[in-house]
């Protein structure tokens, strides 16, 4: 039985992008819906679950931050968000709201083909599910390392697909220091500074969520040249 075509839905004002990457997806195998801007966006969103948003930030009324936020706070569907070159602050502003990724414009559509899937990828399957789950316990959190899902007592803790893998990149290696350089390269990303930077604004929303005081950090902590490490009890 072959697996179901993944759903995108893309999100841009400017009606020339919209339509090619409309195109360029589908013909590379995706179901492929499409909004004009935020309000669009949640018309469709209302009735439908995706796969994977990909988000232009830049748009008239909401923005793609704000949306962001906004689907964030009610569904963990990956977002890959579109920026203009140069926008640093909109970029760290659309990880901090739950973004995924974000592709500089203007990009190479195979590029963007390459990110989806690798984000795609790092969505766990909720079938793949052992009946012996194994748990690391960060205080009251408790992290099933089978299902790679979070708990806060009989609480489902929300995590985004980046910061599952995070956590799962962690618990594989629990106690021990992981670069920067190396979780981007777990994560499927390009090497550079940027990417380290984007690493950096999702373990500061992974310890929101796992910490009791984020800014001192017990459980998921900085090693000085080293990186981070995930210290359970």
């Amino acid at each position: 039985m072959m697996d179901p075509q993944p759903h995108l839905l893309i999100v841009d004002d400017d009606e020339r992008i919209r339509g090619l990457l409309q195109k360029f997806l589908i013909r590379n195998g995706f179901l492929v819906s499409a909004a004009r801007d935020a309000a669009h966006a949640r018309r469709i969103l209302a009735g439908l679950d995706f796969d994977m948003i990909v988000l232009d930030v830049m748009m008239p009324g909401e923005d793609g931050v704000s949306l962001t936020k906004s689907i964030r706070e009610t569904s963990s569907t990956p977002i890959m968000l579109l920026t203009a070159k140069g926008e640093t602050e909109d970029r760290i502003a659309g990880l901090e709201a739950g973004a995924d990724d974000y592709l500089s414009k203007p990009f190479e559509p195979k590029e963007l083909l390459l990110r989806i899937n690798a984000i795609l990828r790092r969505v766990p399957d909720e079938g793949d599910v052992d009946t012996t789950p194994k748990f690391l316990n960060l205080g009251p959190i408790r992290y099933d390392i089978e299902r790679g899902e979070m708990w806060q007592g009989d609480d489902l803790v929300r995590l985004t697909a980046t910061e599952s893998q995070l956590l799962k990149i962690f618990s594989a290696t629990p106690g021990e220091p992981i670069s920067r350089a190396k979780l981007v390269e777990d994560l499927g990303r390009d090497r550079g500074q940027a990417q380290e930077r984007a690493v950096d604004v999702q373990i500061t929303r992974l310890r929101r969520k796992i910490e009791t005081d984020p800014k001192q950090p017990r459980y998921l902590q900085t090693v000085r040249g080293a990186g981070y490490m995930l210290a359970p009890d």
